[in-house]
C-alpha cells in the first residue's frame, strides 16, 4: 500500500483545514519545498499536493510551488485542486508531474474525464470528496445530490484506474478515516482506492493494508506527530507504481 504524505498550499504556505473549512487553515510548516524533501528523505516514493487556493479559484494558482517540487526531488507526485481544463492537466504532466486529480470536473463536466483518460490513462485519478455520503465539489464549498458510490461507479465505467476518497466529515479530524464507506467503495469499484481524511495513527495504517487498499493520504498525523512516516512506508509495504 503506497503511503502518500500531503503538502495543502494555501495563500503559498502549507496549511492543513479540519473538516474542509477554509477558515480553520493552520500553517503547519514553513517552506512546501524543504517539507517535501523531509519526507522524501523520510523514505516517501510519492506526495500528495493540493492548490487550496485552485480549487476555490478554479484555475492553478501554486503550480510553480508544484512544478519546484517536481524539479528538486525524486518523489512521484499527484496534484489537485483547480483543474478544469485539459491545458492544465497537459501543463502539469509536463512539468514533472505523474498524476492529475480530477474532483469538480468528474461531478459538472464528466465529458472532460473521459477525454483525460483517452490521452492520459492511469496518469488521470478522481478525487471523491464526500459529505454524509453525498459529493461536494469546488474546494467543498459546492454540495450536489450526487452518492458518492455512484459517482465511483461512473469513473469506473469510463476507466478511471485510481479514485481518492476523502469523508469531508473525518479530514483534519485526526479520528481514523471512515472504514466502513472505504470497504463499500472497494467493492463497488474495480480502480484502485486511496483512503484520505482522518488517518491518525499506526494501526489506522494497518487496518487500511489489511483492507486492500491501494494507498493511504497522511496529512496532519504526520504534521502533528500522532503518525510517524517511515514507520508507516514500513507497514504499508511495497510501493506500487
Amino acid at each position: 500500500m503506497i503511503i502518500l504524505p500531503a503538502i495543502d498550499i494555501k495563500d503559498g504556505q502549507c496549511v492543513r483545514l479540519y473538516k474542509g473549512d477554509f477558515a480553520t487553515a493552520e500553517k503547519v510548516a514553513d517552506n512546501p519545498l524543504d517539507t517535501a524533501k523531509a519526507f522524501e528523505a523520510a523514505g516517501a516514493k510519492w506526495l500528495h499536493l493540493v492548490d487550496l487556493d485552485g480549487a476555490v479559484q478554479k484555475k492553478p494558482v501554486n503550480s510553480a510551488i508544484f512544478a519546484e517540487i517536481a524539479a528538486k526531488t525524486t518523489l512521484k507526485i499527484e496534484v489537485g485542486g483547480g483543474i478544469r481544463h485539459m491545458s492544465t492537466i497537459a501543463d502539469y504532466l509536463d512539468h514533472g508531474v505523474s498524476r492529475v486529480i480530477l474532483g469538480s470536473v468528474a461531478v459538472n463536466e464528466p465529458d472532460l474525464v473521459v477525454e483525460a483518460i483517452e490521452l492520459y490513462g492511469d496518469r488521470i485519478a478522481v478525487g471523491i470528496d464526500a459529505e454524509h455520503e453525498l459529493v461536494k465539489a469546488q474546494g467543498w464549498l459546492t454540495n450536489s445530490q450526487i452518492h458518492y458510490l455512484d459517482l465511483a461507479k461512473s469513473m469506473d465505467a469510463i476507466g478511471v484506474r485510481t479514485i481518492i476518497f476523502t469523508d469531508i466529515s473525518k479530514d483534519g479530524t485526526l479520528s481514523g478515516p471512515n472504514y466502513e464507506q472505504l470497504a463499500k467503495l472497494q467493492q463497488s469499484v474495480s480502480a484502485n482506492i486511496i483512503a484520505s481524511g482522518g488517518i491518525s495513527t499506526i494501526n489506522d495504517i494497518d487496518r487500511l493494508r489489511a483492507m486492500n487498499l491501494y494507498g493511504a493520504i497522511c496529512g496532519k498525523s504526520l504534521y502533528k506527530g500522532t503518525l510517524n512516516l517511515s514507520e508507516a512506508i514500513a507497514r504499508g509495504g511495497e510501493q506500487l507504481c
